[in-house]
């Protein structure tokens, strides 16, 4: 299917839309680096608390009481 109308669109209209796209793009971006940043901090932190809770958890060891600090 072919147009058979062009369209115009006003340079600078499209300019500033395209500005906008883009600042928008880097925002989000920067948002989705610091929740990636956010998760790797607190899978770091599982990975730490079960390789404790395995090594603790080893046949022949007995745990009276585990606590938890966040």
């Amino acid at each position: 299917m072919t147009a058979d109308k062009s369209e115009t669109v006003d340079q600078e209209k499209l300019l500033s839309d395209f500005k906008t796209r883009y600042q928008n793009l880097i925002g989000e971006n920067q948002k989705l680096a610091g929740q990636i940043k956010q998760n790797e901090t607190q899978a770091l932190k599982l990975q730490g608390a079960i390789e404790t809770l395995e090594y603790i958890l080893q046949p022949g060891e007995e745990v009276d009481e585990v606590s938890t600090a966040e």
